[in-house]
């Protein structure tokens, strides 16, 4: 039983004989001539067979020879495949050039029927007709609607430049095939969320599928992703009662009179949180619904060429095509693979709805997530420990770093250097219950023991990638860490397939970039804009209780792209004037500005920490985009008296290695 291709769907015939086979023996026949071989008389044997696939017709043919067809015949043969398909590859089985010719029609899900010319009868006579006659040196030779497209350079070439389905136009019409959206947007946090409205209000239809995966605890949450549901907005609630927490102690040098202990409530605190997210997450189904993008609560996973599987809750399996597919799935937190960290352990995806107060806590790890959590916690009156297997923030500038983790010590947060958890134990159950923490140390054979309420993992997070079926469509992924390799234009290696967030490898992990990049994408899809997502100078801020803001460069990293040479460092201490009537924190915030010598002094690096950080930095961000530089900055007047005035005044170098702490206003 041969197959056809038509309009999009692969047609089975019933008549025994291949496509090419029948439309050779019609030409045949009108041509009046019965004398000569004809393609069906050369292919047809009792080995024939035909795969297919939902956008392949291939054609394998036996092993029977046929060694009294002239050149001629293999010609008719060849122009007869070439005349009765729209796409037509002549390729070879081991051919990986001829492989990765047929994915690009596949990702494009664009029939096309190909033959193999290594499993074909008199395949070498063939091949050798058909270089000859297509004029190329060597296989795969693509044609489409009867043309020659060429090699797999020229159909790379034309895929990018061209377009396929404007090549393949009938009368002016493309013969396109039927989906049931233009895109699907896997993932319902905020950068999938921003996509899909930018798409609807462009006239798209778009699905959108976000599907929360318990914790081994069986915490789950709503629409809107990590950064709504268990990250920055909870995370920055959490700092702010902190916050306050400290303003109350201040509060008696100003004068005000407390006559009873001030106590916190973590219920009190949590239930207000999640209130706040509750609305959040109904306001995102509303603005979904608003703006004509529909939504399931189903876990999306392809299962083929623009095709995938929605899975909801209670198992029902639903399925849907698209012409394009946004992969904006996110991360969740990394166990450390040990006894009991599953079934004893928490992670930042269960504190900020944890029913109890966590009581005395081990916060494992250095990332900023552990030292957010462990900063709060703090600052609640808990008694709080930082496990660290080697440096703090890394990734971050490490001077700030090593200041943040001595300020956090200075304020009563104990840190366990250079050791690694190993077994976690239940010694007693309970709300919080009480934990056997056994650790061995990075650098010998020394083992320690210790107690507590909470264990906290905040070790690293895990691109949610390995269970959606990427490989069932050929998207690849750096193995090691699940990350999802793209071009500048977020597109993967399956064109119709793209990927924003912190699912990409390479890109800064923050939530207005995943928005930011999702829009841009969507409007050069359908908008016809041709502006990318800027990755460099992206300003962020960690919530330690001592805040940090950075945008640009740090100083490890400008040496390093620069010289050490070729950039300036200013910097200096300071003391906000809030906190002089208290008398603490006495020159212990802090800013630093890199500049680019040979580059006019332009600032390639910013850095601050103190009250308001992220306020500040998100300021001198925009300067920085426009290339700002050392000059134009002490040109600035300052506001007096805030802490940002400092970066107005900054003189000492750090290579100088005068002083920089301040006595006075």
């Amino acid at each position: 039983m041969g197959s056809s291709v038509r309009k999009g769907k692969v047609v089975r015939q019933t008549g025994g004989h291949p496509p090419a086979a029948t439309a050779s023996r019609r030409q045949q026949e009108r041509n009046g001539n019965n004398t000569r071989r004809s393609a069906e008389d050369y292919y047809h044997t009792p080995q024939k067979t035909a795969e297919t696939c939902c956008s392949e017709s291939r054609i394998i043919y036996g092993s029977e020879k046929n060694s009294n067809a002239t050149a001629r015949d293999l010609e008719v043969t060849i122009q007869t495949l070439i005349d009765n398909n729209n796409v037509m590859i002549f390729s070879r089985s081991t051919c990986k050039r001829c492989s990765k010719v047929k994915d690009l029609f596949k990702s494009m899900n664009i029939p096309y029927c190909s033959l193999e010319l290594d499993q074909t009868e008199d395949g070498q006579r063939l091949e050798v007709v058909l270089l000859e006659l297509a004029m190329e040196r060597s296989v795969p030779v693509v044609y489409a609607r009867q043309t020659k497209v060429g090699g797999y350079e020229r159909t790379v070439k034309v895929h990018r430049e061209i377009g396929f389905l404007k090549l393949l136009e009938v009368n002016g019409q493309v013969e396109e095939p039927s989906y049931d959206y233009d895109l699907i947007v896997i993932g319902g946090g905020s950068g999938g969320l921003a996509a899909s409205k930018e798409a609807a209000k462009l006239g798209k239809k778009v699905l959108v599928l976000d599907f929360v995966v318990p914790t081994p605890l069986g915490t789950r949450w709503g629409l809107g992703g990590t950064c709504v549901n268990v990250g920055c907005i909870p995370k920055k609630l959490m700092h702010q009662t902190a916050l306050l927490g400290q303003a109350i102690k201040d509060a008696p040098k100003f004068g005000w009179q407390l006559d009873e202990k001030v106590n916190h409530s973590w219920d009190t605190m949590t239930e207000a949180v999640q209130n706040y997210i509750g609305s959040l997450n109904w306001g995102y189904r509303v603005s979904l619904r608003e703006n004509n993008v529909t939504y399931e609560n189903a876990y999306g996973e392809f299962v083929g060429p623009h095709k995938i599987k929605a899975t909801n809750n209670k198992g029902v399996e639903k399925f849907y095509t698209a012409e394009r597919f946004l992969i904006a799935t996110g991360e969740r937190p990394r166990y450390l693979g040990i006894p009991g960290d599953k079934e004893y352990c928490i992670t930042s995806d269960d504190l900020f709805s944890l029913a109890y107060c966590p009581g005395k806590t081990l916060v494992v790890g250095a990332s900023y997530v552990a030292l957010e959590c462990a900063g709060f916690l703090a600052g609640l009156g808990l008694d709080v420990t930082v496990m660290v297997r080697s440096i703090l923030l890394r990734g971050f500038d490490q001077d700030m770093a090593n200041q943040i983790g001595q300020h956090m010590e200075e304020h009563g947060v104990k840190f366990i250097r250079r050791y690694v958890p190993t077994k976690v134990e239940q010694i007693k159950e309970g709300y919080p219950g009480l934990l056997k923490v056994t650790a061995h140390s990075a650098e010998n054979s020394e083992v320690i023991e210790g107690e507590y309420n909470t264990v906290l993992l905040a070790i690293g997070r895990d691109a949610c990638t390995r269970k959606i079926g990427l490989e069932e469509v050929g998207v690849k992924i750096n193995e090691k860490t699940g990350k999802i390799p793209v071009n500048d234009g977020e597109q993967t290696n399956v064109p119709y397939i793209y990927a924003i967030g912190d699912v990409l490898e390479g890109k800064m992990e923050l939530t207005p970039v995943a928005i930011h990049a999702g829009r841009l994408l969507v409007r050069r899809l359908y908008g016809g804009s041709r502006i990318k997502c800027d990755y460099v100078n992206v300003p962020t801020t960690v919530f330690t209780p001592l805040e940090y803001g950075a945008c640009g460069y740090s100083e490890e990293k400008a040496i390093e792209k620069f010289g050490e040479d070729n950039i300036e460092v200013y910097h200096s201490y300071f003391w906000p004037l809030e906190w002089t009537v208290p008398s603490r924190d006495n020159n212990k915030c802090y800013a630093k500005v890199i500049c680019h010598i040979r580059d006019k002094d332009r600032i390639v690096g910013f850095h601050v920490l103190g009250p308001n950080a992220g306020e500040i930095t998100q300021g001198f961000a925009a300067a920085i985009k426009c290339g700002i530089t050392k000059e134009q900055l002490d040109s600035t007047i300052g506001i007096h008296p805030v802490c940002a005035e400092i970066f107005t005044t900054l003189s000492v170098t750090k290579r100088s290695g005068g002083d920089i702490l301040q006595s006075g206003c």
